[in-house]
């Protein structure tokens, strides 16, 4: 074959090949797509239906109404305590987890085979379904025969209600959820405190500085935006927590623990209000789009920060 006929050869194969060439960045891009239209359509969908009047036992009542649902729900005294319980719930099992959390990462920090093994155990509950954990807690903290139930007895509270009095129904699913998911906050700190440069600590420990000022004045600035990312994440986890609330009390007893998922819940299936289901829902979007909002902007500051300094 000459060198004509194999540089007209070569180009022929080129120009079948551009093409797929071409085409293959939007099939890369192709599941991101599908991921992005199976978010938007349901959105958009909640955010039409929280403009109607909209029962699915009367469906000849349909129609449009504006933002009528959401002016019945800002009158309503019950929409207030949900927003309340939600915000409660939410910060006492952000902050108690965070806590928790840092100080076993803390505790862990050394990366020796013991500590380790103590990590991927502590992993374990993470590693439950949410409704599974709430079973299991409503079993061992059942006033006739749970476990626990018998345990605090041996300390004279025999009569301990756990998630059947409005008085202790907080605490009890605020114990689960932080029984759940304070591993994961521990994970997520415990590979920040593992990833800090160690020069600051072992130019500290050269200097004899006391372990509170390494601590308040080198660690928590440097874990700052790993803690702030793990707020993030629980905060928007517990705000639209349903699976241990609704498995242990179902938003009981009465209203005592009717947060926003459990309350859009029953407005959908018991009460068949689509409408007000779906206005719930937008309301719960704007509240976390808020807070993460919030979240995102002190992170971006604490990260200009760092870089300034570095």
């Amino acid at each position: 074959m000459s060198m004509l006929q194999l540089l007209q050869a070569n180009a022929l194969v080129g120009r079948k090949a551009r093409p797929r060439g071409r085409a293959l960045p939007y099939l890369l891009s192709l599941p991101a797509l599908l991921v992005c239209v199976a978010i938007i359509v349901p959105f958009v969908a909640a955010a039409v239906y929280s403009l109607q009047r909209y029962r699915l036992n009367l469906p000849y009542l349909r129609g449009f109404i504006g933002i009528q649902n959401y002016v019945d729900f800002l009158t309503d005294p019950a929409f207030w305590n949900t927003l309340r319980i939600s915000l409660v719930y939410t910060a006492l099992t952000v902050v108690i987890e965070l806590l928790l959390g840092l100080g076993i990462a803390l505790l862990l920090r050394r990366p020796t085979r013991f500590h380790n093994a103590v990590s991927i155990v502590l992993l374990l509950p993470l590693m439950t379904a949410p409704a599974i954990a709430a079973l299991m807690w409503k079993l061992m903290t059942n006033p006739g025969f749970g476990i626990l139930s018998y345990l605090v007895g041996l300390f004279g509270l025999t009569d301990f209600k756990w998630a059947s009095d409005p008085s202790t129904a907080l605490f009890t699913v605020v114990l689960v959820d932080v029984w759940v998911y304070t591993p994961f906050i521990m994970i997520l700190l415990l590979a920040g405190l593992r990833s800090l440069p160690r020069q600051p600590f072992e130019a500290a420990a050269l200097d004899g500085v006391p372990a509170t000022f390494v601590f308040f004045r080198i660690t928590l600035p440097m874990l700052a935006p790993y803690i702030i990312t793990a707020s993030l994440f629980r905060l928007l986890d517990s705000i639209q927590q349903f699976d241990i609330i609704y498995a242990m009390t179902q938003g009981g007893p009465g209203d005592r623990l009717m947060v926003f998922q459990v309350q859009a819940y029953l407005e959908f299936f018991q009460y068949t209000n689509v409408g007000r289901s779906a206005a719930l829902l937008m309301i719960l979007w704007v509240i976390t789009n808020i807070l993460s909002n919030i979240f995102i902007k002190n992170w971006l500051r604490l990260r200009a920060r760092a870089h300034s300094q570095a």
